[in-house]
């Protein structure tokens, strides 16, 4: 407690021992340290750690466990291209079922992709509230917009490349739910293509740059996963496969 001496009666205030002793014992029950550590572990969520996350995710709605395709590289056609296909001698038939890994979240990462889903929670699912949740969730990265393609459809347009646990964000952990009724279309332009110096990195001249062929889409985003429950073991820079 604060001021303990003023609670010591006149006649014990000048025993060293019993002084001692009523120290020692304040000390050992000050709940002031666990408090503090509670606030900045559970209670502020741009301090907290750990569990502390796991509490905030299960209150917005989100996990930092995604689920991302496996690293098996099947049999298939060169157009496909060697990140989703291999020739005869090194790539197996597909067996029909997608091999999938567990994808970790570091805590700065998680952190973020709470506060990203506080806010879609209560966005009015304007392209303006979703432009603004794209340029957080992938800051630095380059241009990433929202279109209306109309007949209730919707696309994401990323003028980079994603990796596979970034489009798992987007289609599972629910920080970008598309209005109700709505498709939503991930479209990526993965490389600078030809065109003139006014459009800046994007863009690249003679001998440098390819033809705009399109988008790689990704189509539909599949259904967000629910978040783990307290009891589960809950790192985009400190990322790790589990």
């Amino acid at each position: 407690m604060q001021n303990y001496l003023e609670t010591i009666l006149s006649q014990y205030a000048n025993s060293p021992a019993l002084m001692s002793l009523i120290s020692s014992f304040n000390s050992a029950v000050d709940p002031s340290p666990n408090i503090d550590a509670f606030y900045n572990l559970v209670w502020n969520v741009d301090t907290a750690q750990g569990y502390g996350l796991q509490v905030w995710g299960r209150i917005v709605g989100v996990t930092n466990v995604l689920q991302i395709p496996g690293g098996t590289v099947d049999l298939g056609f060169e157009e496909a291209g060697t990140a989703s296909a291999a020739p005869f001698g090194q790539g197996p038939f597909y067996s029909g079922t997608q091999v999938t890994q567990n994808y970790t979240l570091s805590d700065d990462a998680f952190r973020a992709l709470i506060l990203i889903k506080a806010l879609a929670n209560i966005s009015n699912c304007s392209i303006r509230t979703y432009n603004t949740i794209l340029m957080q969730l992938f800051p630095n990265r380059g241009n990433a917009f929202v279109t209306d393609s109309g007949n209730m459809q919707m696309n994401l347009v990323f003028m980079f490349p994603l990796e596979t646990f970034e489009i798992a964000i987007l289609t599972q952990s629910g920080a970008f739910s598309p209005p109700t009724g709505v498709g939503a279309n991930i479209m990526i332009v993965s490389q600078p293509t030809f065109g003139f110096a006014e459009a800046g990195p994007s863009a690249a001249g003679f001998n440098n740059g390819v033809f705009f062929y399109g988008f790689s889409t990704v189509n539909p985003p599949p259904v967000p996963i629910p978040a783990p429950t307290l009891g589960s073991t809950f790192v985009l820079g400190e990322s790790r496969l589990s």
